[in-house]
């Protein structure tokens, strides 16, 4: 996993810009603390920052090789798990190898394949091409997004990075949010392709974009296509079971230590059980990690969210599989320090409403960074077999919106409530709302003879795997690379994510429970206390003194800022907020993390803000 950037100018040599070149790449220092590269020739500039995995000797980058008709230069983030059997296919064909690092496959497979290598990845990546014989940038995304990369057009080129931040280290990119960044921002939906910044886009997940003189170019290789699904419920979960089997084997290919993040739920459990057993094929026991707050499986309390504390179910797991395990316990003082919400709101770009699930994944990863370099993750089961309540809500399956906002859950709490009046009156959230939402319901094809049931559930997990998830692969990308941690997820390869996407929603819920297909696919490896389990979503510290910590400094915020919160943030509803003896509820609590977060944000990026 690494870092990546550069700098494209079709008008101008860049040979007396590598001051700046050098400043775009050490923003990502953290992504890739074991190495820096930089190439620079004519009118490219790449920039990388290595954390190695594969080879570790070998796999240095910028990495290039030189053809009659020019160099082709490579700087790559991520990990291709078929690289093995790629770089077979390729030998065949004639190509020779120097390294044994998934690098150079990719390196080879474009000089073979050209922009079609793409399509024959299996992995989470994102990368940059310098064709110099063809004067042309190729970028490549995978096909859910995991991993990221930004680009943002100049006069002459384009800028690149794999965060915003890369991008904003170079003089020609504007610090600049306009009315739709906001609305972005705010509006708790995922455009495809927007990056919030003015002029910089998201690269969309299973695209291609081709950069030449001529200008720039999309190509999207992957999406989420409909088709219609094969064989009975016994046939689905064994299928289910084998492309897990596969999954989690190939992704724990690695060069340095390996582990799973361990939450007690059916995902990470699963996950932990089949790394557990392939890895004891070789003799080696599975590392686990979870997080948890000082007192609270003592003093935990069901809510309209959690029914259960997570570690009980986390050391069943442990013991079960025999996994070497840690509990990452966490208090309330250094979880609202606002040293860590700067730190967080830097490695993220962005503010955001959840506050300490943000901070407690930043100082899970980076307990977890002093054992261990890669780590497997639960991501995208919810979303891709029907975990979250709002799927088996019948009120929210008829609502046209999107499901996740339709909740009274943490992740439904929508900020413009908090915002001040003339602010929400000028972004109009419910119309960019409505609009997103068309858009998206737009996009998604449907089978002949579907019933109103099965449209609606298809639309649902449509939405949540093209929109919703994004939010979760970005949180968990920058807070593991913002202290170089390594996160796979097994539950985001394409191959499953086509085919439990497909089956229709009576098989999904076989059972009458959430998530059938995946408790009938991994029943036999996990202790009956995890297979019976109720989803419960990632866990949030209820310590009330967490909560005065907030509501004291949403009053500092008040008597003392000076960057602009308060010209956003409704002072009203703050005052209320933040009085003492308020009572703060869930969506005041949010309130509190967004406002703290903005101003962390205004304060470290320092945007112009043009409603």
């Amino acid at each position: 996993m690494c870092g990546i950037t550069g700098w494209i100018a079709f008008e101008r040599e860049l040979a007396s810009e590598r001051p700046i070149v050098e400043a775009m790449t050490e923003t990502m220092a953290c992504r890739g603390p074991d190495a820096c590269g930089i190439w620079i020739d004519g009118q490219a500039a790449l920039g990388h920052r290595r954390l190695a995995i594969i080879d570790i000797e070998g796999g240095a980058q910028p990495m290039s090789v030189t053809t009659p008709a020019g160099e082709i230069v490579l700087v790559y983030s991520g990990e291709v798990y078929n690289y093995r059997e790629l770089r077979a296919e390729l030998e065949a064909a004639g190509q020779r190898f120097t390294t044994e690092s998934d690098t150079e496959v990719v390196l080879r497979a474009y000089q073979h394949w050209g922009e079609g290598l793409a399509e024959r990845l299996n992995g989470m990546f994102a990368f940059a091409i310098w064709d110099a014989g063809a004067r042309k940038l190729v970028l490549v995304r995978d096909r859910l997004g995991i991993k990221p990369l930004y680009f943002y057009r100049t006069v002459d080129g384009v800028l690149f990075g794999s965060e915003p931040k890369a991008i904003l280290a170079n003089p020609l990119a504007r610090r600049e949010v306009s009315a739709d960044g906001l609305r972005e921002l705010f509006a708790h939906v995922r455009t495809p392709g927007h990056a919030v910044w003015a002029g910089m886009h998201d690269l969309q997940p299973g695209t291609v974009v081709t950069v030449d003189a001529d200008g720039v170019r999309e190509r999207r290789y992957w999406r989420l296509a409909t088709h219609p699904h094969e064989g009975g419920c016994e046939r689905s979960v064994a299928h289910v079971r084998g492309l897990l089997d596969d999954i989690v084997r190939r992704q724990l290919i690695s060069d340095v230590p390996r582990c799973v993040l361990l939450s007690g739920g059916l995902d990470s459990s699963t996950v932990t059980a089949l790394a557990a057993r392939f890895l004891g094929e070789d003799g080696e026991r599975v590392r686990s990690f979870a997080v948890d707050f000082v007192g609270q499986t003592e003093h935990f309390h069901p809510d309209e969210l959690r029914g259960t504390p997570d570690t009980p179910y986390v050391h069943d797991v442990a013991r079960h599989v025999g996994a070497e395990h840690q509990d990452i316990v966490l208090d309330n003082e250094t979880l609202s320090d606002p040293e860590l919400r700067r730190r967080v709101t830097a490695a993220n770009d962005l503010p955001t409403g959840l506050g300490d699930m943000y901070a407690s994944l930043y100082l899970l990863c980076k307990a977890i960074r002093e054992h261990s370099t890669v780590a497997l993750s639960g991501e995208s089961a919810d979303e891709l077999f029907g975990g979250y309540r709002q799927f088996h809500d019948p009120a929210i399956q008829r609502a046209h919106e999107f499901p996740w906002l339709a909740t009274k859950d943490a992740f439904g709490m929508k900020p413009d409530v908090i915002l001040a009046p003339a602010i929400a009156e000028a972004l109009d959230l419910p119309g960019y709302r409505r609009d997103a939402y068309a858009t998206a319901v737009a996009e998604v094809e449907h089978l002949d003879g579907e019933d109103a049931l099965e449209r609606r559930m298809r639309i649902s997990s449509y939405l949540h795997l093209t929109r919703f998830l994004r939010y979760l692969l970005d949180r968990k990308d920058r807070m593991s690379m913002a202290v170089g941690l390594e996160v796979r997820v097994p539950f985001c390869d394409h191959r499953l994510v086509e085919y439990v996407y497909n089956a229709p929603w009576a098989l999904k819920t076989y059972d009458g429970r959430e998530k059938s297909l995946l408790r009938g696919a991994a029943r036999d490896v996990l202790p009956r206390s995890v297979v019976e389990r109720v989803k419960s979503p990632y866990p949030s510290t209820q310590d009330p003194h967490y909560v005065a910590a907030l509501q004291r400094q949403g009053r500092e915020v008040l008597d003392y800022c000076e960057n602009g919160v308060t010209d956003l943030v409704d002072r009203v509803w703050l005052e209320r907020a933040t009085r003492p003896a308020a009572v703060v509820s869930t969506a005041d609590r949010q309130g509190l993390e967004w406002t703290l977060n903005l101003e962390a944000w205004l304060e470290l990026y320092r945007p112009r803000l043009n409603l």
